[in-house]
This record gives structure tokens, sequence and C-alpha cells, in this order.
């Protein structure tokens, strides 16, 4: 906010399961029964509404993109290698490892060749039940505690990972009675939405809008699955080779590759808007903060770019040059 901002477009909540909370989430991965699965959620909910309160009094009012649960669980958990010496040495000194052995096999069994392609965002959320509707209950009441302290609060829950519009359904049917039932009175108004990070989410928009509210163009994984790059591992290993050949004039991740994954944005963003006019576009993402990826996101008709803090200002004078710049420009 001190640098401009006009709001949160992509708060993450799995950072808010780290730390202390780590614990919270091994019970959870660990449960066997439903009553050990829910009673590890209804210990992270008042934790999890409680940082929701915090935000939206912060934000006074200003608009909150709340990205549900992403990462695959396994992120939370100790790593294969170290449980497995950690149980070996101590069987070997005789001591009690049940909980520990649970936790190895636990890992084992979610052990992924390709996590970022696996069990991750809205999968994770219809794959475990009670996750996403945990999250969505304590958006929501934090929200309303908000209103009936006297403030402001403008929720939007963003379901990731998106690829066919019956997984948003299934998501938003759950969090539409959820909604129902904690707004009440209050007068709190929460949208739904998804990020467009997959390329079929792209090619489907005008079906996905059908069941969403917003789109927020994930471009850093959208640029990932796009050219069939890992960020992690490319990045160091030939990107300057393909510098240097002229193959790239710059980094896909640092500014938007129009051609391509600018045109999925591009497609996303017409159909999107066809089936749905009201349709409101965002962009996450750090190329939300690159001066010519901003000019083309104003290009295809997108209403905001967010990005990291300290790209705000660059972001904010950038969309101003893009508004002037533009023959007959709304005020986007």
């Amino acid at each position: 906010r001190r640098f401009g901002a006009g709001g949160i477009g992509l708060c993450r909540t799995e950072h808010m399961f780290l730390g202390d909370r780590r614990e919270l989430v091994e019970r959870l991965i660990l449960a066997r029964t439903d009553d050990e699965r829910e009673n590890a959620l209804a210990a992270l909910l008042p934790l999890q509404r409680a940082d929701f309160v915090e935000i939206f009094k912060a934000m006074d009012g200003q608009p909150v993109t709340v990205r549900l649960i992403d990462p695959p669980l396994h992120e939370f958990l100790p790593p294969l290698e170290q449980l497995a010496v950690n149980v070996a040495v101590a069987q070997e000194r005789g001591e009690d490892v049940a909980k520990e052995e649970a936790l190895l096999a636990a890992v084992r069994r979610m052990h992924e060749e390709n996590p970022m392609l696996g069990l991750r965002g809205v999968r994770l959320g219809l794959v475990i039940p009670g996750l996403f509707a945990m999250q969505v209950r304590a958006i929501v009441e934090a929200a309303v505690a908000v209103v009936r302290d006297g403030g402001s609060a403008c929720p939007e829950i963003m379901v990731p990972l998106v690829g066919a519009v019956q997984e948003l359904e299934t998501v938003r049917a759950e969090a539409e009675k959820i909604i129902a039932e904690v707004v009440g009175e209050s007068g709190v108004e929460v949208l739904i939405g998804t990020m467009i990070e997959v390329p079929r989410a792209a090619l489907t928009a005008g079906q996905i809008a059908e069941a969403a509210e917003f789109f927020s163009f994930g471009t850093n994984d959208l640029t990932q699955m796009g050219w069939g790059f890992s960020r992690d591992d490319v990045e160091a290993a030939f990107f300057w080779r393909y510098l240097e050949l002229g193959i790239f004039g710059i980094s896909p991740f640092e500014s938007i590759d129009t051609e391509g994954v600018g045109r999925l944005v591009r497609i996303a963003a017409e159909e999107g808007r066809a089936a749905r006019p009201g349709l409101k576009l965002g962009v996450c993402g750090e190329h939300g903060g690159d001066p010519d990826s901003v000019r083309f996101f104003h290009s295809v008709g997108l209403d905001y770019v967010s990005c990291s803090p300290f790209r705000v200002p660059v972001a904010r004078l950038e969309a101003g040059r893009a508004v002037v710049e533009t023959t007959g420009s709304d005020s986007r």
C-alpha cells in the first residue's frame, strides 16, 4: 500500500502453513479417519481466519485475491532421504519410531517424480475432503468479522491450477454453500474465480468463464507449461546459450512471450469476456512488474496487474504510460 498498490492480486495461503503450523499439516496428511482429518482442519481454521482478519484490516476494503493452497502437500513434510536416515538411526538405538515410520510411509506414498504437474492446486482440494472448505470458511468468516467491527473487506477466492470447468464447478458449489451460511446480513460480497495457468484452461476459457467471476493469469506457470520449461532448472542450464545464439532476446520468465504464451492470454481474455462480459481480468507473477509485459497486458484488455511489492511503482508507471499511449483507451 505504501508503494501505491490498489489491492492484493495474489495472497499465497501455503505460506500460512509453515513454521509452528507444519505439525498440523502433518496431522492432516497422516489422518487415517474422517475424525482425524476433521480435527486437523478444525485446528487450522482459527489460525487461517486470524491471518485473513489482519490482512483485510490492513487493506481496508481494497480487493484481496486469496489463492487456495497450491503446492503439493509433500512440500510441508521433511525430505524423504532425511526421514529415512532418522528412522534408521533411531531403530539402531532401540528408540520408539512408530510416529516417524508413519510419517516416512506417508512421504513415500506422496512422492512424485514431477510434483509441479502432480497432486497440487485444485486437485489437492478435490482429493482431500474439507481442505478448501476450511480455507473458504476462514476467508469469509474473517471478512464478516472485519465488517462487523466497522471495517471493510473485499475478498476474492481464487482456485488454482484449473484445467477443466468441472473442477471449478465442483469447488464453487461447495464454496457457495459456505458463503451463504456465513455471510448472512453482513453485506460481504465474495467473488470466486480461477488462475489461468494451465494451457488447456486458456484454450477453454469460454467454458471456464461460465463458473468464474474473474481470471488471474498465472504467467509463471503458463510460461513453464507453454514452453515445457522447468524454471528452477533451465535458466542456469541453457538460457545463457539461447540468449547468446539469439534464440531469446530476453528470458520468457522476465518478459512475456507475446507470440506464444501471450497468445494464450489473449485467447483466454477474448473468449472469457465473450462468455461473461463483466469478467474481471488480471495477472499475477513477476511479469506484472515488467514494463513491456504491462503494456502487452493492457493491449489485450486486462484490468490490473499484480507483482511483488517493490515492483509496484514501476508497474504503476508503465500502466499509466500504456493508458496515455493508447488511442481511445478506457481507464484500465
